[in-house]
């Protein structure tokens, strides 16, 4: 009886062993993946009983190419193939519409976002999905300023400014985390929890849960508490908030499938115009990842 207790406690310690799995990026050079984003965010202001709601939309396709491997991790270059960027105001109608692929001489604002094509950035991806380090934002920011037409330094170096709140590389960096950085450093199990950090103009704490693995597929499911932080020259924004996130991956290379990230934030923005006043705000956004080819 006691070698039979033996037994069966060996059997299943080795199953919960062989149940543990490795959670990362497994990718080797040449390896290119591309991915459709589409990303919807309202912003809903309120002053004196009136509602101001600015609603932008972006959608594109990125390219992320394996350059070689690293120290426990990738270098990795992405490029923007495709971006469309579409902002609307329900008080002032459409502010912006922009469709990078086609160029209008007559159009600033085409002609910069028409460079961010085909221009790869490079990053440093750990096998946990963090993102280490990004080269090439800053000069992607600068061929933009300079696409523009404008002529003087001085015009030229505020817009360097504005694009790099976005598209400077401490901006992607922070940016693509949300897309990448979904992976423990240790082995779990279906139902383990685990956490991750990652800041910028949203300070992020997810908790994770490994939902299931089956045909070599793993389900995630992410929890997160959000504080929003963001400054710029004629507007502070401080919201908080939650986010969730759905996630597939493909648990051989450990890139994704599929990503659904919803989110909700409250709390109030200041304008320099208004005085300092304080506005009631809240931000609405859902972003999707799609793998459209390998």
């Amino acid at each position: 009886m006691k070698r039979f207790i033996f037994l069966m406690v060996c059997i299943l310690c080795n199953m919960g062993v062989y149940g543990q799995t490795t959670l990362q990026y497994h990718l080797k050079k040449g390896d290119v993946f591309k991915v459709r984003q589409d990303a919807v965010q309202i912003i809903t202001q309120e002053l004196d009983g009136a509602t101001h709601e600015i609603t932008n939309h972006i959608d594109g396709i990125l390219e992320f190419k394996v350059l070689g491997e690293v120290d426990n991790g990738y270098d990795v270059a992405l490029t923007f193939k495709d971006l469309n960027l579409k902002m609307t105001s329900s008080i002032q109608g459409e502010l912006m519409n922009v469709r990078a692929k086609e160029v209008n001489d007559e159009d600033m604002q085409s002609k910069v976002f028409n460079t961010i094509l085909n221009n790869p950035v490079k990053m440093v991806l750990a096998k946990t999905g963090n993102i280490l380090k990004v080269q090439g934002g800053d000069s992607l920011v600068s061929k933009m300023a300079r696409a523009s037409g404008l002529e003087d330094e001085f015009s030229i170096n505020m817009m360097k400014k504005s694009l790099e709140n976005e598209f400077g590389s401490e901006a992607l960096s922070n940016s693509y985390k949300q897309m990448t950085f979904i992976y423990p450093d240790k082995k779990v199990k279906v139902n383990d929890k685990w956490e991750n950090v990652y800041n910028g103009k949203l300070k992020t704490t997810n908790m994770w849960t490994l939902k299931s693995i089956v045909d070599n597929k793993a389900t995630i499911s992410g929890k997160a508490t959000v504080l929003m932080d963001v400054t710029d020259a004629n507007t502070i924004m401080k919201l908080s908030g939650t986010q969730t996130t759905a996630v597939m991956v493909d648990a051989h290379t450990g890139f994704i499938i599929h990503m659904l990230v919803e989110g909700l934030s409250t709390g109030t923005s200041t304008m320099t115009q208004m005085g300092g006043q304080e506005i009631p705000t809240t931000i609405k956004s859902k972003i999707t990842y799609e793998l459209i080819n390998k």
